[in-house]
């Protein structure tokens, strides 16, 4: 267990970089967008279960893996961007239909928590990043070094989803307007599937470090 005033620094810490704007905040957006805010906040659970995946591979040292082998680092991350890109291209090429939730909800809420599990765990730069900042805040001297991170981890996990659910209902709320006629739809459609393609760019071809 961190001392008291590390708990403190490292909880501020984290709720700075949950309300720095990021690949995670920008899908649920997106999501909202042009889905609706419940698919949004879907995708919102979808990447906090998926941050529980990197939690555990910090915690047991499997995420050192990621860094040490570059061909396994590399195969997730282009698996992760392949997928978004693939949802991004299907978006633009689909119809809207007027009246109804954009890309006719192309992204159920079901199908929004698998989106927000998946691109969360093929994206190795998560692990890479518990890696490097939940160890700062454990010492041997304060028990298990596995329940610490566990702890610091779900933590870290819970204030972000917190915040991506905040993102879902703002971005929703915002849009809901221009889901009443056909050419919203479409923008917003349109808007999301450029996002989802920008991400899964982003993902794919960004340099390793």
């Amino acid at each position: 267990m961190s001392a008291p005033h590390d708990l403190l620094l490292f909880i501020a810490a984290g709720l700075a970089l949950n309300f720095a704007p990021g690949p995670d905040m920008l899908l649920v957006a997106s999501t909202s967008i042009g889905s609706g805010q419940r698919a949004g906040g879907a995708a919102a659970l979808g990447i906090g279960t998926g941050t529980l995946v990197h939690i555990s591979l910090v915690a047991f040292g499997l995420a050192a893996l990621l860094a040490a082998v570059p061909l396994a680092y590399d195969l997730l991350r282009i698996a992760g961007g392949v997928y978004l890109v693939y949802l991004g291209a299907r978006l633009l090429l689909r119809r809207a239909e007027a009246g109804a939730e954009p890309a006719g909800r192309t992204t159920s809420v079901a199908a929004a928590f698998r989106l927000g599990i998946i691109t969360n765990v093929l994206n190795p730069k998560v692990a890479l990043f518990f890696l490097a900042f939940l160890p700062q805040f454990v010492s041997p001297a304060r028990g298990s070094m596995i329940a610490q991170v566990f702890l610091l981890g779900l933590i870290f996990d819970f204030n972000g989803t917190l915040v991506n659910l905040l993102v879902a209902s703002v971005a929703g709320r915002a849009t809901r307007w221009l889901r009443r006629s056909s050419r919203g739809s479409r923008a917003l459609q349109r808007l999301t599937g450029l996002i989802f393609l920008g991400l899964g760019a982003r993902l794919a071809f960004a340099a390793r470090r």
